[in-house]
């Protein structure tokens, strides 16, 4: 068999692949001393595009709230006179 080279995977490549298929890192955090738990996180950290988000149902409180408020804002243009000088 003959050596081959890896191909390079650029950042563009790497981060576009992460907001299409999500990214997620859960962790709990537990920071004892002498064996009793002083201080405790839970920590999530997403990456991934707001469609991507949505398909799993992880954006769609935020969705409905922003589309909601855009609409508003939006109405709200439309019945507002527009002052004549």
């Amino acid at each position: 068999m003959k050596p081959v080279k890896p191909s390079r995977v650029r950042l563009a490549q790497l981060l576009d692949r992460a907001l299409d298929k999500g990214l997620v890192l859960d962790a709990d955090l537990i920071i004892t001393v002498a064996g009793i738990p002083l201080l405790a996180a839970n920590l999530r950290l997403v990456l991934a595009s707001i469609e991507t988000m949505r398909e799993y149902g992880m954006m769609d409180a935020w969705d409905e709230t922003v589309r909601a408020q855009n609409q508003s804002d939006e109405n709200e243009e439309q019945t507002i006179p527009a002052i004549q000088a």
